[in-house]
């Protein structure tokens, strides 16, 4: 579908729009980060808002489908932009996220993501980084919420195909509670690296529960396939089709 020129300036006006917002709110709100029960008040009303504007503004619906969790679980989620990020961190009662090392330095993002119970991860350092991540995890353990992970590590492109990281299987199995597998088509509407925002319906979806103690191996092809599956099945859905994009060598 091409894009026209309003499309591209309603975008602009859009991601203005985000960063005011996030730069205001954060500051006025930022007492609710006293507190874990207002700051995830805080970050819904955030989240909401942005939500708002985007359908406004650019014309993107969001809808989550499935069962919200609001136990104590591991999410496997699919990552495409930061449009699934906000989605999750709308509906999820306690989301708390595997993140990168270098984003708890960013300014308000980064005070909000750790109060939440966020856990950073100096990606690249693999063994000393996965030792980290549990060590950390565990000492918040007890704490409830819903701890998300994005096995591949990363923002995937539509239809690209990256590997599955071990990290989820390591959290299912020193964790021992659900896996909840979340599937997303919101990179067919805000792209990895694009400023554009195409119109439509952005979806979230959350899937049959994993139950703990499956063999790490079982739960990873496990995972790979429910997710990967679900997600191509979203695309197709909003008239991409993700085998149609090449895939980059492993």
């Amino acid at each position: 579908m091409k894009l026209g020129r309003p499309i591209y300036i309603r975008s602009i006006l859009f991601d203005i729009l985000l960063y005011v917002l996030l730069v205001v709110m954060g500051l006025l709100l930022l007492p609710c980060t006293l507190s874990r029960k207002w700051t995830y008040r805080a970050i819904r009303t955030y989240c909401a808002l942005v939500l708002w504007l985007l359908e406004v503004l650019c014309k993107i619906r969001t809808e989550v489908r499935g069962d919200v969790p609001h136990a104590e679980v591991l999410i496997c989620a699919k990552h495409h932009s930061f449009l699934d990020i906000l989605i999750l961190s709308r509906y999820l009662p306690q989301a708390k996220f595997i993140m990168k090392r270098e984003l708890r330095y960013i300014p308000i993002f980064g005070q909000y993501a750790l109060r939440m119970g966020s856990t950073p991860v100096a990606r690249g350092r693999r063994g000393r980084a996965m030792k980290e991540m549990v060590a950390h995890v565990e000492e918040k353990g007890g704490s409830g919420g819903q701890l998300v992970i994005y096995p591949q590590g990363t923002r995937v492109a539509p239809g690209a195909r990256l590997p599955y990281k071990i990290g989820a299987g390591v959290l299912y199995e020193r964790l021992g509670i659900p896996c909840v597998p979340v599937a997303t088509n919101a990179g067919v509407f805000w792209g990895r690296r694009k400023w554009w925002r195409r119109p439509g319906t952005a979806v979230v979806e959350f899937l049959e529960p994993i139950p703990p103690g499956l063999p790490m191996k079982e739960f990873m092809e496990q995972i790979e396939s429910v997710v990967e599956g679900a997600s191509d099945a979203l695309m197709r859905e909003a008239g991409f089709d993700p085998g149609a994009v090449s895939r980059p060598r492993r």
